[in-house]
């Protein structure tokens, strides 16, 4: 696989280099971002303490093309991280769906450290009816919005603040395309070990202005199937997902909490005639926990471990409001509530638009539910709740794209 990151590598700077010398990179897209997230996270003792962290990102997208058909995509990423707590906030190149080490950490565990990595680097072909792209690339499945049972490779946490760019993965992914919406096509995802290598098949179709999609095979090991349905009942938008897998080392540490579980979501999306657009899902979490005393067992599991999963429950109904208050304004929201025990996530985002390229949110969330205490004879930290067991936290994001 290195072989094949240094020869994807070299198709690009044999692109990339006479471009530049000739006209300015005539002929290669630039784009790029800066970013800085600065959070405050409040004490919740005792899973928890005051925190406060910045963390700083450069990015640079480079899009040669080597063909009238095929291109290729390059990103460079550099972050910066300070915080006043190493121990709670660390930056980590590693990742489930990556085979090449092709990132560097650096002084990790310090209150400042950075992380610099390669996110894309691929080449890509595209005709009318084919599509193919080989090497590290974004890859998401799924079409609901607020968090997706189908978007199984490497998904956004659902109180994810930044969502505008997925994280690459290593794969050889193919699609051919037929009708107006018909599409069938297949991803194979290269894990850090052959234990967590993905092959998946999907297909896509519109019937009756219906979105069917369906998603079958292995993900890192667990036979799966998963299928998704779109459309709309007048003017109320409505999305129904569900995923179903065989887990893998089941009991042990680091396994699936579960021999066989389900994720599912139903999501309604509906704009009222004063402005306010409201989503609301229902959520449906097979592998997590239906008592509090079983969530830091499924904190460890697998699931978690891999990113398919960020919920310790079972049941939640999750609510994305949004109203624009002017032009250049926005007012979002974010609520996650744990529907068994009673603890919620609520969150209020600002937007403001400071240009064309540049936006500024405001953000502040908080958290309601039974606090942790602490074991009367173990002295060990004991959770009553999910969300009661965290600290209120806001901050500030800030994002410039070129």
């Amino acid at each position: 696989m290195r072989v094949l990151i240094g020869s994807l590598l070299a198709l690009w700077l044999a692109a990339a280099v006479p471009a530049a010398a000739a006209d300015l990179l005539d002929g290669v897209d630039i784009s790029g971002s800066l970013k800085s997230l600065s959070v405050y996270s409040a004490d919740a003792s005792p899973f928890t303490a005051e925190t406060v962290f910045s963390l700083n990102g450069l990015r640079l997208d480079l899009n040669p093309r080597l063909s009238d058909v095929v291109s290729a995509e390059v990103s460079f990423a550099q972050q910066l991280l300070w915080t006043s707590r190493p121990e709670l906030v660390s930056l980590s190149g590693n990742q489930v769906n990556r085979v090449a080490d092709l990132e560097t950490v650096w002084r990790q565990g310090e209150h400042f450290s950075g992380l610099t990595q390669i996110d894309r680097l691929n080449i890509r072909g595209e005709t009318e009816n084919l599509f193919w792209a080989l090497g590290r690339q974004a890859i998401g499945f799924g079409r609901i919005t607020l968090f997706s049972p189908l978007d199984v490779i490497a998904p956004f946490p659902p109180d994810a603040l930044d969502v505008d760019i997925r994280p690459g993965v290593d794969a050889l992914r193919v699609n051919y395309y037929f009708g107006k919406a018909g599409q069938v096509g297949g991803a194979v995802v290269f894990g850090d070990d052959k234990e967590h290598n993905s092959y998946l098949l999907t297909a896509g179709e519109n019937v009756y202005n219906i979105d069917l999609l369906l998603l079958v095979g292995s993900l890192r090991g667990r036979n799966m199937v998963g299928f998704g349905i779109a459309g709309e009942l007048g003017k109320l938008g409505v999305k129904l997902e569900g995923s179903w897998y065989r887990g893998t080392e089941v009991g042990r540490l680091g396994g699936d909490p579960c021999s066989r579980f389900a994720i599912a979501a139903v999501e309604g999306w509906y704009r009222f005639d004063n402005g306010l657009v409201l989503l609301a899902e229902y959520l449906y979490n097979g592998y997590g926990a239906e008592e509090p005393a079983d969530y830091l067992t499924v904190a460890t599991s697998a699931p978690l471990d891999e990113g398919l999963g960020f919920l310790l429950g079972r049941h939640y109904l999750l609510l994305g409001p949004s109203y624009q208050l002017h032009p250049l304004v926005t007012l979002n929201g974010l609520v996650i509530y744990n529907i068994e025990d009673c603890s919620a996530l609520v969150r209020p985002q600002l937007a403001i638009s400071l240009g064309d390229n540049t936006q500024l949110d405001l953000f502040w969330g908080v958290t309601t539910g039974r606090g942790a205490t602490r074991d009367s004879l173990t002295q060990l930290p004991v959770m009553q709740s999910e969300f009661g067991s965290a600290g209120d936290s806001g901050g500030v994001l800030l994002r410039w794209y070129f």
